[in-house]
């Protein structure tokens, strides 16, 4: 039923036709990205020169270049640790959202198990909830079970060896024994 319902609501637009949308669209998308690589890049240029003015160094005497050259050196050290600062940040920022995403993992896929209360029945109120009509005879299932006797262990005498030994040697300790397996 419901593949002939997808037969029925065939697209009002041709295959051709929607070919050449998406070529279309794929085109100004790719416009889109270029012109936004490109002002990213005048973007940088700009707040580079803005920030690094250009140098001139002509007609500078030696301590002027040496000063120049620290005040460089202060501006990289003040850069860099600016560049150390925000990249602590962005990494704190992306633990903090890895940590985020397992939690809303965690918490979207527990399973909260329903309390269950325990419920006493006796086995021919269980058989009738199970059989319903057809359960007319009660069974006795205590009956039907098999009693299982431990059997006492037969213990041997312990004895004195040397008394056993002179018991069994000569011929009345062999016929002691013939007349023990004979039996």
């Amino acid at each position: 039923m419901l593949f002939m319902c997808e037969l029925q609501k065939k697209s009002k637009i041709s295959s051709s036709r929607r070919l050449g949308l998406k070529i279309r669209l794929l085109a100004v998308a790719t416009q889109m990205l270029q012109e936004e690589k490109e002002q990213k890049v005048r973007e940088r240029e700009a707040v580079l020169a803005e920030r690094l003015p250009p140098l001139n160094l002509s007609g500078l005497s030696l301590q002027e270049l040496q000063d120049l050259c620290k005040e460089l050196h202060h501006k990289i050290d003040v850069v860099d640790e600016e560049r150390y600062d925000v990249g602590l940040k962005v990494s704190k920022n992306d633990t903090e959202i890895e940590n985020m995403k397992i939690k809303i993992t965690e918490i979207q896929s527990k399973f909260k198990k329903p309390h269950l209360k325990r419920v006493k029945i006796s086995a021919e109120a269980m058989l009738s909830v199970l059989l319903g009509s057809k359960h007319k005879e009660s069974f006795d299932f205590k009956a039907n079970l098999k009693t299982v006797k431990k059997e006492e262990e037969k213990k041997e005498e312990v004895t004195d060896w040397r008394k056993n030994v002179e018991a069994m040697s000569g011929m009345e300790g062999r016929k002691k024994l013939f007349d023990a397996s004979g039996n």
